[in-house]
C-alpha cells in the first residue's frame, strides 16, 4: 500500500468518478484503475463497484477511505513541517447544523490562531453528512441536537459510526418569526398557533427522515412547508415572509434585527452536543474549538450550559 494510491483512493471517491479523477490528478485512467485493482487485491477487498454511472464505494471502501483521509492528512503535515523545512499547516476542519455559535467559535480560533499557515474548514451541513463526515475523518468535530424524539435513532447512528456524543447546552424550544409577525408580542406560543404559517426548514438532502431534522416537531404534519439550504435564506424567509422556524433561541448576530425568539410552550428540550470520532485524539486547535464553544454558550443567557 502507497501514498499514492490512497491519493487516487480519495480523489476518485470525490469524483465518483475513475475518469473525473484521473483529469484532475493529470495521470491516464488506465494508471488510476491499475492502482486500485492492486490497492484491493492486497487488502482483498472490493474499493469500489463500477456502472455506466460512474463508480460508488462499497462499505469497506468507505471505511477505507476513513483510514485513508487520516493516514494523508498526517503525511501532508510532515511533508509540510520537514521536507520543506517550514512550518506545519495547522488544520481544523468542523461539520455542523447550522447554528450561530458554531461559527463564532470557528472564528474565535481562527483569529488566535498564531501560524501563519493554517487550512481551516467549516461545513453548515445536513445531519447525515455531519455524521459521515467525522465518522470518515474529513471533519475533526460535528454539532447537532438530539431530544426526545430523534435520540434513539440518532444515537444508534453515532454508535454504528464509532462516534460519541458530548453535550454542550440544554435549550428551551423557541419559535423565530419576524418582529412584525402577528405572533411577535406573545409572551409565549402553542404548537396550534403556528399552524395558520408556513413553516421553514433544513432541506437534510437525501437523509431526508423526520429523525434528521435540524427543527424540533419536524415530523408533525404541516400543510405549509419552505425547504432551505443556508442560514442567509432563512434570514431573509423570516423577515420577509409571515413563517416561522422551530430551534435553540440562540438567535445569531444577523437576525438581532429584526427577528425575534418567542418560548414554545412544550415539555420538549433540545440538548446540543459535538460528535467526536472514538479514534480521534484531539489536537490543540480542535481542543481549542472545543473551548471556545463552552465560552460562546456561557455568554448566552436563554441556554442552560452543561
Amino acid at each position: 500500500m502507497t501514498l499514492q494510491q490512497l491519493r487516487y483512493l480519495i480523489a476518485i471517491s470525490e469524483h465518483n468518478s475513475i475518469n473525473a479523477a484521473a483529469q484532475s490528478l493529470y495521470v491516464s485512467q488506465s494508471n488510476l484503475s491499475t492502482a486500485i485493482k492492486e490497492l484491493e487485491r492486497e487488502l482483498g477487498i472490493t474499493i469500489f463497484t463500477r456502472s455506466n454511472r460512474g463508480v460508488a464505494l462499497t462499505n469497506d471502501g468507505t471505511e477505507l477511505l476513513g483510514y485513508a483521509r487520516q493516514v494523508i492528512e498526517q503525511a501532508d503535515m510532515m511533508e509540510e513541517r520537514y521536507a520543506r523545512g517550514m512550518d506545519a499547516h495547522r488544520h481544523l476542519a468542523v461539520s455542523t447544523q447550522h447554528y450561530y455559535f458554531s461559527l463564532q467559535a470557528f472564528i474565535n480560533v481562527a483569529e488566535r490562531c498564531a501560524s501563519d499557515a493554517y487550512d481551516f474548514t467549516l461545513r453548515e451541513c445536513a445531519t447525515g453528512q455531519i455524521i459521515e463526515d467525522v465518522r470518515t475523518f474529513r471533519s475533526d468535530i460535528g454539532v447537532l441536537y438530539l431530544d426526545s424524539f430523534n435520540a434513539r435513532v440518532l444515537r444508534r447512528a453515532l454508535s454504528d459510526a464509532e462516534l460519541s456524543f458530548h453535550p454542550l447546552f440544554n435549550a428551551q424550544v423557541h419559535v423565530f418569526v419576524a418582529e412584525w409577525h402577528p405572533l411577535a408580542k406573545y409572551p409565549s406560543v402553542k404548537l396550534e398557533d403556528l399552524e395558520p404559517y408556513p413553516r421553514y426548514s433544513f432541506e437534510q438532502g437525501t437523509n431526508n427522515s423526520f429523525y434528521y431534522s435540524e427543527e424540533p416537531f419536524g415530523h408533525l404534519h404541516h400543510d405549509r412547508n419552505i425547504r432551505y439550504t443556508d442560514r442567509g435564506t432563512l434570514t431573509n424567509l423570516l423577515t420577509r415572509f409571515n413563517g416561522y422556524t422551530v430551534s435553540t433561541g440562540v438567535l445569531s448576530s444577523e437576525m438581532h434585527s429584526g427577528i425575534v425568539a418567542i418560548p414554545l410552550e412544550v415539555d420538549e428540550r433540545m440538548q446540543v452536543g459535538y460528535i467526536l470520532h472514538n479514534e480521534r485524539h484531539p489536537g490543540e486547535l480542535l481542543l481549542s474549538y472545543i473551548d471556545e464553544l463552552h465560552k460562546v454558550i456561557a455568554e448566552n443567557p436563554t441556554v442552560d450550559a452543561l
